[in-house]
């Protein structure tokens, strides 16, 4: 059946549109409370009371006024529906358009906000034709106005339609606008929506698009960005992409609170001391401070102090003149004066002996340096970024690092915290590590299959962002051109892998996830597992769906009772 073929009359009801069975999103969905977090496939979610939802409606109604506050909520709406067509788009990736665009009022089922009932659906992505009918049934939006307002004579769903829109016109890659013409806040029984791409709503279009003014809406407002609200102007940046000005992805408070302060102090002169576990990214943060400061034109020069024997680091940092040692047959100069005129960053700086570090606080004291065998002082013009990823204040009281250097180097101390601590951001570091790493071998990888999702966002990630790098990097040769990254392309070192995470079974009841994914991840030799443990696995499925009832497990995959009870005990499962 073609997608048009969907497409029923206007006044007709939805039981003739197919929609296809929500499972699949529903297995995406994950508890891990003992974390405090809630996942859908790779994005953050959580839960929120509808009262308190009225209780943030009615406050930027009455505080902002209804039109700032309509605005700003369908906005709300629109970057939601925004996430959430990419993330159907690759979670039915495989299914007909129809199919993978009622993800979308199935997604928003799945997340408790309204049960959606398709009228009528004309979807050719291709040739740009959309036009789409919904009943939306019970919903919480309406609910949370009505218990603060009750019945008005205006529509009220306005982050519904704000998702409506974001979801449509990034799933078409074209500007969808949705209407609401039935709403249970002005007396209907249930809430309907309507849409079709805006220039055939006609010249009363602009109406409803001055609440939209982001991302693909722009080009219907001729208003430049610094014209536009300032929620309007931040919610376009967030669309723009997972890649920062800082060459970098992170959405954690935790990683913005570093771009942040880097941002805050590279204007400056001021010495900056990164601080946090090895592997979370200290020396990419210091060369985008070098980067964003008035010495970005300069040399950026970096010194892994560690790496240096402790006899050589002096004439490293400082230079050497010719003679001054058996085998110094010219002179040299040093890292400080290399790094004349712009950055010199010192990594490792834990790791310097006492000595190393007098003649190094003198000349970040003075700013000169005189080379090893040498006697003339030479002036630089240096400034220093350190980093380090022990507790210096504790070396300053054993006795093993200067107090008055710990003092210099502590101006600006920026933490950078464990990828652990910033589970956010692991979603985002794994599709960039995953694109780049396809790139880099020419090879196409699809993505990530749900238990290497699952199990990604619950490593503790010791070595942090350097380890799953590489851990990705490893996946992306190991894993076949075409196919999905799995656990047995990933885990391959003895890393402890581990997780405590719920799913939602048929009946809306949780289980936890380890009661399903107890799988043996022995795989034979063409690298897929064997079959025998992918049919155990799915009759312990069944039956923990079916509550330990035969007839209903049996119907679940099938098969008649008796043939299940035969592999039930041949494959020994009680």
């Amino acid at each position: 059946m073609s997608d048009a073929a969907n497409k029923k009359n206007k006044d007709g009801g939805g039981g003739d549109i197919h929609v296809p069975d929500i499972q699949d999103l529903a297995n995406r969905l994950r508890f891990a409370p003992q974390q405090g977090r809630i996942w859908l496939d790779d994005q953050r979610m959580m839960l929120m009371h509808v009262a308190s939802l009225g209780a943030l409606r009615q406050e930027l109604i009455e505080s902002l006024g209804k039109e700032t506050a309509r605005g700003l909520i369908t906005r709300i709406g629109y970057q939601a529906g925004a996430s959430d067509a990419e993330m159907a788009k690759k979670l039915r990736s495989g299914s007909s358009t129809h199919d993978s665009f009622l993800a979308g009022p199935q997604l928003v089922s799945l997340e408790g906000i309204v049960h959606c009932e398709p009228i009528a659906l004309d979807i050719d992505v291709g040739k740009g034709r959309y036009f789409g009918d919904f009943y939306l049934v019970d919903c919480a939006e309406a609910e949370a106005h009505l218990a603060s307002y009750g019945l008005g004579d205006e529509p009220a769903c306005w982050m519904l339609v704000g998702y409506a829109c974001g979801y449509t016109s990034t799933f078409m890659g074209r500007p969808i606008l949705w209407r609401e013409t039935e709403c249970r806040c002005t007396g209907h029984s249930k809430c309907r929506v309507v849409g079709r791409p805006a220039e055939e709503w006609g010249d009363d279009a602009l109406d409803d698009l001055r609440f939209l003014q982001i991302g693909d809406f722009v080009r219907f407002d001729p208003s430049p960005p610094e014209k536009l609200p300032p929620t309007a102007r931040m919610a376009a940046r967030g669309a723009e992409g997972q890649e920062n000005d800082f060459g970098m992805v992170g959405i954690s408070s935790g990683f913005n609170t570093v771009v942040h302060l880097v941002k805050k102090v590279a204007p400056t002169e001021a010495t900056v001391l990164f601080l946090g576990e090895s592997g979370v990214g200290k020396e990419i943060f210091s060369h985008n401070l070098h980067r964003l400061s008035p010495r970005a034109s300069g040399p950026f020069v970096a010194v892994n102090c560690a790496s240096i024997p402790d006899q050589l680091i002096e004439s490293e940092l400082f230079g050497v003149e010719k003679g001054a040692f058996t085998g110094a047959t010219a002179s040299r100069p040093g890292r400080f004066e290399r790094a004349h005129g712009g950055t010199l960053f010192l990594d490792e700086i834990g790791t310097l002996s006492y000595t190393a570090q007098g003649k190094l606080l003198r000349a970040l004291q003075e700013g000169e340096i005189e080379r090893v065998g040498d006697f003339r002082v030479r002036k630089v013009d240096v400034r220093v970024i350190a980093a380090t990823n022990v507790d210096l204040r504790a070396a300053v009281k054993q006795g093993v690092f200067r107090e008055d250097l710990f003092y210099r180097l502590n101006v600006f101390p920026i933490r950078v915290p464990p990828l652990r601590d910033r589970r956010d951001d692991i979603p985002l570091l794994m599709n960039w590590f995953m694109r780049r790493s396809s790139a880099k071998h020419r090879k196409s990888i699809t993505g990530f299959r749900e238990r290497a999702v699952d199990t990604l966002i619950n490593y503790r990630w010791p070595g942090n962002v350097r380890e799953m790098e590489n851990l990705i990097e490893r996946a992306v040769i190991l894993a076949d051109d075409g196919g999905a990254l799995d656990l047995c392309h990933l885990f391959t070192t003895g890393e402890e892998v581990n997780t405590t995470t719920f799913v939602v079974r048929r009946d809306g009841a949780l289980l936890q996830a380890s009661d399903l994914d107890e799988i043996d991840l022995a795989h034979g030799p063409g690298g897929l597992p064997r079959l025998a443990d992918t049919e155990a696995r799915m009759l312990r499925l069944a039956l923990a769906e079916a509550e330990g009832n035969l007839s209903l497990a049996a119907r679940l995959l099938g098969i008649s009772r008796a043939t299940l009870a035969y592999r039930l005990k041949k494959y020994d499962i009680a």
